[in-house]
């Protein structure tokens, strides 16, 4: 099971949902829905290409530590 140093220590840009979803403690299938349904709900950014969802690795890493502006999904300075 991944964990959020896991996550950090990476070196690429995007993360799957079944990464994030080890690391917010959910079923994978639930970020790939609520980020074609609602994706303002997640509270971090996601990149829809076709059938693929991936999420910036930064954004999420500052959305779980509580730096990311949900409202304006900026980076809090």
């Amino acid at each position: 099971m991944l964990t959020l140093n896991d996550i950090k220590q990476m070196e690429k840009d995007v993360i799957t949902p079944a990464e994030a979803a080890q690391v917010v403690g959910c079923d994978p299938q639930l970020i790939r829905l609520e980020a074609r349904e609602r994706p303002e709900n997640l509270g971090f950014p996601v990149i829809i290409v076709r059938s693929r969802i991936k999420i910036p690795r930064m954004a999420f890493i500052k959305y779980m530590e509580g730096d990311l502006d949900r409202e304006a999904g900026d980076y809090v300075s």
